[in-house]
């Protein structure tokens, strides 16, 4: 994987192979950043990646000049990784080792983006309890949005804050808003 943009522009990263992920092809994220780019300056905004595994999406907030970012993974090889290469790359990234629906049904963190990876074989009710509890807990800004990827297999247009969504071949972020 690679950085796309910002400081560490170009800026390749290898993950050990033992890490359970599926890391966002760069294709994906380079399309995804181009329309967040549209929307937030990156150094005035805060965002917690979710299922973060390899931290990949945080790297390239972080290197973009995003400062409040916060990590999530229940894997301690996901947090010990990221937590070095944060180190490596002097980016400012908070990790917590936690289960993700138990991180949102307990902080208090508000952020302008929240983004989601989880594993793509999760049930429909999973993806859609992310957004359940993002919503109920009220965990982003005002104009924030919360963004999950998952495979072209799923659909999310159900829930009542779905907003859109954007198809990169298997994969597809569907965003979400407050209504």
């Amino acid at each position: 994987m690679r950085i796309i943009s910002g400081k560490h522009k170009s800026r390749k990263i290898t993950a050990p192979k033992n890490l359970p992920v599926r890391p966002t092809t760069d294709l994906a994220k380079e399309s995804l950043f181009n329309i967040l780019n549209n929307s937030f300056y990156f150094d005035a905004i805060s965002v917690l990646d979710l299922f973060a595994g390899t931290g990949n999406i945080s790297y390239e907030f972080a290197s973009r000049g995003t400062e409040t970012i916060h990590a999530v993974d229940a894997n301690f090889g996901c947090i010990k990784f990221i937590n070095q290469t944060a180190k490596d790359l002097d980016l400012n990234i908070n990790t917590f080792k936690s289960d993700v629906y138990k991180f949102l049904e307990k902080t208090p963190l508000k952020n302008d983006i929240i983004f989601a990876d989880p594993p793509y074989d999760f049930e429909e009710s999973q993806f859609l309890k992310i957004a359940d509890l993002v919503f109920e807990r009220n965990l982003l800004n005002e104009e924030g949005i919360l963004i999950i990827e998952h495979s072209k297999h799923t659909n999310l247009t159900s829930h009542p804050n779905y907003s859109y969504d954007k198809r990169y071949g298997g994969n597809v972020f569907s965003f979400f808003e407050t209504k």
